[in-house]
């Protein structure tokens, strides 16, 4: 019943969508919580980077990452920049988020790939 209305699907590319949506919205990152029989996914509202965790910014970095490895894309400074609403003078920023990222085991940095030019995978890609 509830593939037929579009609630479900048995693809697999539900977690895809909700990240998707997180980063268009540029809300926070969604907190997936795995249980015995379900799986549930915390979606929060709108917050100004400023105003996030650092454990959020965290997630959502990872998160940023996983979603252009599937979208066979890299994620660099300038994408993350992009995902929450930085300008170009707060690169520091953003190059303080993926390197706590890094530090984190969640993500790594490509081989090959100078500092500046830096492009990053999910730890396990």
């Amino acid at each position: 019943m509830m593939r037929r209305v579009g609630v479900c699907e048995e693809k697999g590319s539900g977690i895809d969508k909700v990240v998707n949506a997180a980063e268009v919205y540029q809300l926070p990152a969604p907190d997936f919580r795995v249980g015995e029989n379900r799986t549930t996914v915390l979606m929060f509202a709108h917050q100004e980077f400023k105003d996030m965790e650092r454990d959020d910014r965290i997630r959502a970095c990872y998160q940023h990452c996983c979603l252009k490895c599937v979208m066979n894309q890299k994620m660099t400074n300038a994408s993350v920049r992009d995902r929450f609403g930085l300008t170009p003078a707060k690169s520091m920023i953003a190059s303080q988020l993926i390197a706590a990222t890094v530090e984190a085991g969640l993500i790594r940095q490509e081989a090959g790939t100078y500092k500046k030019f830096a492009r990053y995978r999910p730890y396990w890609a």
